[in-house]
């Protein structure tokens, strides 16, 4: 699996019951993930976190966020 170098954004959203989010990066590009990306361990995020992150290819060919780290 092919992993991009980090990028910084924020959590835009996050749905605790669906373990699903986005993060928006400083482009404005959004990528989504599920709880299991977030590094700590933690299932939950809070919106508006500022987060470092990697992205690799996902369904639909969408990239998706990896490896989130709040920051």
């Amino acid at each position: 699996m092919a992993l991009i170098p980090s990028r910084s954004g924020v959590v835009s959203q996050f749905d605790d019951h669906a373990g699903l989010g986005e993060v928006t990066d400083d482009d404005g590009a959004v990528h989504p993930f599920h709880c299991t990306a977030i590094a700590d361990g933690s299932r939950t995020i809070d919106a508006g976190t500022r987060v470092c992150y990697r992205v690799t290819p996902g369904r639909g060919g969408r990239w998706e966020a990896l490896e989130l780290v709040a920051v």
